[in-house]
């Protein structure tokens, strides 16, 4: 959990430029604790732990809360004014393992028991609109046109801000053809409290 916190901090996106860090600085390595005779954790030790332990351990989203909490206590988060945005992420994957929407699937073939697909089948609702295509290796992704740019397969972040000092108060996750319930739910919230709030037009 600390190294993430120095990756967010100084920017470093690379797991594996990650861990040789630590390994090197010794400011890293004293906020870390991992000792000076001792190595740094593999880079793989964080996706291990990322989709193991902590994926339904709600850690994250403490932590994410806990440094909310402290923000507010400071007055950087007064809850008069809040922006709604998001940002496309393109998919980890290839769009050349993709099928049309109406395909059928076999979703218990072992090549395609990935987490990415057994989180989508728990998710699946039956009256959600067919997609026009399929990524079979991440099927939660959706074909995206962004202006001006090649069509590719992507994900949403949805991100509510408190405007006055810039401070992230929530972030969900979500398919690239819609805005999120959580944050949405957050703007109704808002609105109806007569807050002021900005928000692009994708958002109700």
């Amino acid at each position: 959990m600390r190294m993430l916190i120095v990756g967010y901090c100084m920017g470093i996106r690379s797991e594996r430029r990650l861990c040789e860090e630590v390994h090197l600085n010794l400011a890293y390595r004293w906020f870390c604790r991992p000792g000076l005779e001792q190595p740094a954790p593999e880079h793989s030790t964080f996706s291990k732990s990322r989709h193991g332990r902590f994926r339904d351990s709600g850690t994250f989203r403490w932590l994410f809360d806990e440094v909310l909490r402290r923000c507010m206590a400071a007055g950087l988060v007064k809850g008069e004014g809040f922006a709604f945005d998001a940002s496309v992420v393109a998919a980890d994957a290839s769009g050349q393992r993709s099928v049309p929407g109406t395909a059928s699937v076999d979703w218990n073939d072992e090549l395609l028991c990935t987490r990415e697909v057994r989180e989508y089948l728990a998710a699946l609702d039956e009256s959600q609109t067919l997609p026009k295509s399929v990524l079979l290796t991440d099927p939660q992704a959706r074909w995206t046109y962004p202006p001006g740019s090649p069509a590719y397969f992507a994900d949403l972040t949805n991100y509510l801000i408190a405007v006055e000092h810039g401070v992230m108060v929530d972030v969900e996750a979500s398919p690239s053809n819609r805005s999120h319930g959580g944050v949405d739910e957050a703007h109704d919230r808002a609105r109806r409290s007569n807050l002021r709030t900005a928000a692009r037009t994708a958002y109700r």
